[in-house]
């Protein structure tokens, strides 16, 4: 068994994070010691790293929870194998939509430095604004505001 600091110091992790992790209830097997310290089992190691790992892959809170093993032994694969497939089918329409985006603001960078020569920012922007919103859009159709109303929100 291992108190908090030395499976914060060999898990790399802080002991406030180790803290959350244990009130989130993704780190379960916590014992308390007649003085009232928690005592980690080794298990409390591999369980850290799969939650870390998960997080920096892109699993939030929830989903890590929802596939944490009871213990690390005792993980289906079939289950597993079908949330990380999942997670893949989520991280690739993410990638789609971040290039997408990136090429918006390539053509956007483009339009911007491509300013002709005697038009002020301000039309610039109009111009800008007719090419990259769509017409009929929520934002293309909002009125105007004054400074004013807009200092008042």
């Amino acid at each position: 068994m291992m108190r908090i600091g030395e499976l914060a110091q060999r898990s790399g992790l802080s002991a406030s994070r180790i803290r959350f992790y244990e009130a989130e209830g993704l780190l379960k097997a916590v014992d308390r010691t007649a003085n009232g310290y928690r005592a980690y089992p080794a298990d409390a190691l591999v369980i850290l790293d799969i939650i870390a790992s998960a997080q920096r892959t892109g699993f939030t809170l929830d989903e890590i929870r929802q596939i944490l093993p009871a213990s690390p032994g005792n993980w289906p694969q079939s289950d597993l194998l079908d949330v990380l497939r999942r997670k893949m089918t989520d991280i690739e329409d993410m990638e789609k939509r971040l290039r997408q985006g990136r090429k918006q603001l390539q053509a956007l960078i483009r339009q911007i430095e491509d300013k002709p020569a005697g038009l002020d920012c301000a039309d610039n922007a109009r111009r800008l604004l007719k090419e990259f919103v769509p017409h009929g859009s929520t934002a293309a159709a909002r009125p105007k505001r004054s400074a004013a109303t807009l200092k008042r929100r």
